[in-house]
C-alpha cells in the first residue's frame, strides 16, 4: 500500500487545509503550571465552588460569608419566624416520640446501658442544628452502626466481663469517628465516601437488617444468654442451644406488638396523611408495654424489662476516653468503619429528602457537622450518631422547615432525662425488639435487589457480596468485600476504557457507534475510532492492541470491497487526560500505521490533552499540526480531499 497522500512532507498543505476546514483546534493554548495545579485541585476538592463571588466583596463581607458557610445556622436563623416554628415544633415533638424508643432499643442492640441511647439524642442534635446544612435531617443513633460498633469492640472486650471499658471504647470510637469525619469535611475529601456505591449500601443494609432481626429473637423469646457473633449460623445455633430459656409470655406479647406496629405502617401507606400514627406507634408500644409489665410484674413472669434508668442529663465522659494499649486500635478501627457508614447513610438521606424540596445540601459541610457532634458527643456520654432514614423521613413528613426541629427534639429528650427517665424502667425488652424488627424490615429492599439484577448484573453481584458477607460472615467482611469489588470494577473501567468504531448517519453530518446504530455507514478508506477516557499507563497497552486490531479488521473489510485503508481518525473528545505512557502509545500506533502507509488524524482533543501532546512534540513532530481537527466531519473532509489530490497526482504521472 502506498502513501496516503503526497505533497512533500505535508500531504495536506496549509493553503489546502484552510480551504477544507473552517475552524481549527487551538494548539497554542497554555496554562502556567501553578494555574493547572490550582485548577486541578479546585475541581477535585471544590467541585461546587462554594466561595465563588467572594473576590468581589469587601473583606468584612467575605469574612461573614465564610463564617456563614461553616455555620449554616447564621444563614437561616436571622430569617426565622413564628410561622416556621409552628411546623418545626410539631416535627420536633413527633421525632422525639420516635427517638425515645429507638434510642433505648439501639443502645440495647449495642449492649450499652439504655440511657446512653437517650443521651445520644440530646447533645448531638443541638450541634447539628448549628452546623448542619440539611433542613430535613433528624439526628440520632442507627441500628447498623450500633451493631457494627458492638461486633468490632466485642472482639476485644466483652460487655459482661468489663462493662466500663466496653462503654469507654464506644466513647473513644465516637471521638475518632468525629475526628475522621471533620477531617474529611475540612480537607474536602468527601470523595472517599463515594467508594460506598449504592449497590454496596443496599446489600450491606439489607444484610445488617437481616441479622439484626434474627438477633431480636433473643428479646422476642425472653432469653438471657446469646452469642456475641453476628453471623446467621452462630445466631441460629445460639437460639436453639438456649431454647430452655424461651418464654412463651414474651413471644405472645411480642407478636401483639409486631401486629400493632405493622398495622400502623400499613395505615401510613394507605393514608399518608396519618403518618403521625406510624411515627408515635413505637412510643405507644413502649408506654403500653411498660404499663402492662408494671401491672403484671412482668420481670417475675417471663417478660424481662429494661431496668433502672438514671435521671439527669448527660454526664461528662471526656475523662473516660481511652488512648492506650491495644484498645485504642480497636476504637480507631470501630470509629473509622462506622464513621464511613454513618456518613454514607446520613448524606444519602439528606440529599434524597432535599431533592424532593428542590433544595441542596453540601456534603462536606455535613461531614463537618457530623464530626463536630460526634466529638462533642464522645465528651458527653454519647456514642455514634448520624441522620437515620426512619427518623429523618418522619421529620420530613411532619413538615419541618429548618434544623430547629432537632432543637425541639433535644429539648423533649432533656425533659425526659430530667423528669421521666425512671418511668421507662418497666419497658419490656420484647417491646424494644419488636420496634427494631419493624424498623429493620423496611431496610431489606427486595424490589431494589430485583431492579439491580434487571439493570446491571455486576451491580447485583456487588450487592449480594455485601448481603451474603454480612449475613454469613461478619459485617466488616461483607462491607470490605463489596467495596473491594466496586474498586476493582472502577479499575477495570480505567484499565479497559471503551473504544468504538464510528459510522456516518444523517448524510455524513453525524457519526455514531456502529454497534449502537447498525445502519451507520462506513467511510471509504477511512476508519474513525472514538477512544474512552482517560489514557493512562494502565490502559495504554490495551488501547494500542485494540486500535491495531480495529485497523486489521478494517483492512480485511476494505480488501473484500477492493479498497485500501488509508486514514485512521482518532476522536479524542472523550479523553479528559493523558499521561506520558499514553502519549508514547500514540507514537507507537503512529509508527505501526506509518509503516503500512496509513495516516493518523486527531479530532477535538481537550485542553489538558492538547497541552501535553504539544509539549511532547507529538503534534508538531509526529503527525503534523495540519492533521488535528475540530470535528470528525472536518477530519473526514480533509482525508477525502487529500485522497482526491493523491489520486489526481497519480493520474497525472500516468
Amino acid at each position: 500500500m502506498g502513501p496516503a497522500a503526497g505533497d512533500g512532507d505535508h500531504p495536506l498543505g496549509a493553503v489546502a487545509a484552510a480551504a477544507v476546514v473552517e475552524h481549527k483546534v487551538n494548539l497554542s493554548a497554555r496554562r502556567p503550571f501553578a494555574q493547572a495545579v490550582r485548577s486541578g485541585l479546585a475541581e477535585t476538592l471544590f467541585p461546587d465552588d462554594p466561595f465563588r463571588g467572594f473576590e468581589a466583596r469587601p473583606p468584612a463581607a467575605r469574612a461573614w460569608g465564610a463564617l456563614k458557610y461553616f455555620v449554616p445556622a447564621l444563614e437561616w436563623a436571622p430569617r426565622y419566624s413564628l410561622g416556621k416554628f409552628k411546623y418545626d415544633l410539631l416535627a420536633g415533638v413527633t421525632i422525639a416520640s420516635l427517638a425515645i424508643p429507638q434510642g433505648i432499643s439501639y443502645a440495647k442492640l449495642a449492649n450499652l446501658p439504655p440511657v446512653i441511647g437517650l443521651y445520644s439524642s440530646f447533645v448531638p442534635p443541638l450541634l447539628y442544628a448549628v452546623f448542619g446544612s440539611s433542613n430535613n435531617l433528624a439526628v440520632g443513633t442507627v441500628a447498623a452502626a450500633s451493631l457494627l460498633l458492638a461486633s468490632i469492640i466485642e472482639t476485644e472486650v466483652a460487655p459482661e466481663d468489663n462493662p466500663l471499658l466496653y462503654l469507654q471504647l464506644f466513647y473513644t470510637a465516637a471521638f475518632f469517628t468525629g475526628i475522621f469525619q471533620t477531617a474529611l469535611g475540612v480537607f474536602r475529601l468527601g470523595l472517599i465516601v463515594d467508594f460506598l456505591s449504592r449497590s454496596t449500601i443496599t446489600g450491606f443494609m439489607g444484610g445488617t437488617a437481616t441479622i439484626i432481626i434474627l438477633q431480636q429473637l433473643k428479646g422476642m423469646l425472653g432469653m438471657k444468654h446469646f452469642t456475641a457473633k453476628t453471623d446467621l449460623i452462630s445466631v441460629m445455633r445460639s437460639i436453639f442451644h438456649y431454647r430452655h430459656e424461651w418464654k412463651w409470655q414474651s413471644a405472645v406479647l411480642g407478636m401483639c406488638f409486631l401486629l400493632f406496629l405493622l398495622s400502623s405502617k400499613h395505615l401510613r401507606k394507605k393514608k399518608p396523611n396519618l403518618f403521625w400514627v406510624s411515627a408515635i406507634a413505637p412510643f405507644m408500644v413502649v408506654v403500653i408495654g411498660g404499663i402492662f409489665a408494671f401491672l403484671v410484674k412482668g420481670d417475675e413472669h417471663g417478660i424481662p424489662i429494661v431496668g433502672d434508668l438514671k435521671k439527669g442529663i448527660n454526664p461528662l465522659s471526656i475523662s473516660q476516653l481511652t488512648f492506650h494499649g491495644k484498645n485504642v486500635k480497636t476504637a480507631v478501627k470501630a470509629g473509622l468503619l462506622s464513621g464511613i457508614l454513618a456518613l454514607a447513610e446520613g448524606i444519602a438521606v439528606g440529599r434524597s429528602l432535599a431533592l424532593i424540596k428542590n433544595e441542596q445540601i453540601d456534603g462536606n459541610k455535613e461531614m463537618i457537622a457530623f464530626g463536630i457532634m460526634n466529638i462533642a458527643g464522645s465528651f458527653t456520654s454519647c456514642y455514634l450518631t448520624t441522620g437515620p432514614f426512619s427518623k429523618s423521613a418522619v421529620n420530613f413528613h411532619a413538615g419541618c422547615r429548618t434544623p430547629m426541629s432537632n432543637v425541639v427534639m433535644s429539648v423533649c429528650i432533656m425533659l425526659v432525662l430530667l423528669f421521666l427517665a425512671p418511668l421507662f424502667k418497666y419497658t419490656p425488652l420484647v417491646a424494644l425488639s419488636s420496634i427494631i424488627v419493624v424498623a429493620m424490615i423496611g431496610l431489606i429492599k427486595v424490589k431494589e435487589f430485583c431492579h439491580l439484577y434487571k439493570v446491571d448484573k455486576f451491580d447485583f453481584f456487588i450487592c449480594m457480596v455485601a448481603f451474603v458477607g454480612v449475613v454469613f460472615f461478619t459485617m466488616v467482611i461483607g462491607l470490605s468485600g463489596s467495596v473491594g469489588l466496586s474498586v476493582v470494577r472502577a479499575l477495570l473501567h480505567l484499565a479497559r476504557p471503551n473504544t468504538c468504531k464510528l459510522g456516518s448517519i444523517a448524510g455524513g453530518e453525524i457519526f455514531r457507534d456502529v454497534r449502537h446504530y447498525p445502519h451507520a455507514r462506513n467511510i471509504p478508506n477511512v476508519l474513525v475510532l472514538q477512544l474512552g477516557s482517560p489514557i493512562y499507563f494502565v490502559s495504554a497497552g490495551y488501547l494500542r492492541e485494540r486500535i491495531l486490531r480495529w485497523v486489521e479488521d478494517e483492512e480485511n473489510t476494505c480488501k473484500i470491497d477492493g479498497q485500501d485503508l488509508q486514514y485512521v481518525v482518532l476522536d479524542l473528545g472523550g479523553v479528559t487526560s493523558i499521561d506520558n505512557t499514553g502519549i508514547g502509545m500514540l507514537v507507537e500506533v503512529h509508527n505501526s500505521l506509518d509503516r503500512k502507509g496509513i495516516r493518523i488524524a486527531l479530532t477535538n482533543p481537550r485542553l489538558q490533552v492538547t497541552e501535553k501532546l504539544v509539549l511532547f512534540g507529538y503534534i508538531k513532530d509526529v503527525i503534523g499540526e495540519e492533521w488535528v481537527f475540530l470535528t470528525v466531519r472536518d477530519a473526514i473532509t480533509a482525508c477525502r480531499y487529500a485522497l482526491q489530490r493523491s489520486r489526481s497526482k497519480e493520474d497525472d504521472e500516468v
